[in-house]
């Protein structure tokens, strides 16, 4: 971690980002970590940024729940398996903060303990990815990624007995995505940084209804999905 943040830092100095700008970007670049990406298997790892919402399916109109989002944070590692010269399937284990926090706009709910709920989120997540490479530009390869991923949710509060009238809100543990995105691979003297845009699209319904059918909190809630943009800095 200290290397990398001393090589960040480097890049990002005058010199350093020179000298970095002219190896992508020159008309005839010094080719760096050529045979790289020729390896079988190589690791990696991720820092980042996400933005979690939910989209919500209801089963009868009305005013919709408001969702305010806050930027997360995300940590992981990176086992990239070379399939094909285009082709590679990575695996991207991390770990995912994040907050949102829905508002009801129900009249029945009039203090903030009732039409407030902070819905903090740790995830493990568990992506098994595609990921297709373009061809190489110098030091420079766009490629895009897709797949599927496997979600546990450890503040899901799955497991409590207390609901939305203890202002317990529940969500179930595991969930299922699939995730789509895109990147560049930049290839400079000592190592590869990949920054990378992804959305992760829930599949499962991840909502724990209250003990009361008629619960202003899900009892008009036909579905509740996560939706998430996903920035990460891959280093290798």
């Amino acid at each position: 971690m200290k290397k990398t943040v001393i090589l960040i830092l480097f890049i990002f100095t005058t010199k350093g980002y020179t000298q970095f700008t002219k190896s992508m970007f020159s008309k005839d670049p010094i080719i760096n970590l050529e045979t790289w990406q020729k390896q079988r298997l190589y690791f990696g790892y991720y820092l980042g940024f996400n933005s979690y919402g939910f989209k919500i399916d209801y089963k009868t109109v009305g005013p919709d729940i408001q969702i305010k989002k806050t930027t997360g944070f995300n940590v992981g590692v990176v086992a990239d398996l070379r399939l094909q010269e285009y082709i590679n399937l990575r695996f991207e284990p991390g770990l995912y903060y994040t907050k949102r926090d829905l508002y009801y706009p129900n009249p029945e709910l009039t203090s903030k303990t009732d039409y407030l709920r902070e819905v903090n989120s740790t995830y493990i997540n568990f992506p098994l990815l595609l990921k297709f490479s373009a061809l190489r530009t110098g030091n420079v390869r766009p490629y895009l990624v897709g797949g599927m991923s496997t979600t546990l949710n450890l503040s899901s509060n799955a497991k409590s007995i207390d609901d939305n009238l203890e202002q317990r809100f529940r969500v179930k543990a595991w969930t299922m995505n699939y995730e789509l995105g895109f990147g560049i691979d930049f290839f400079s003297e000592y190592f590869i940084f990949s920054p990378s845009i992804r959305g992760s699209f829930g599949i499962n319904d991840e909502l724990i209804r209250d003990k009361d059918p008629n619960s202003p909190w899900t009892g008009n809630i036909e579905s509740m999905k996560s939706r998430a943009i996903l920035i990460n800095f891959t280093f290798h």
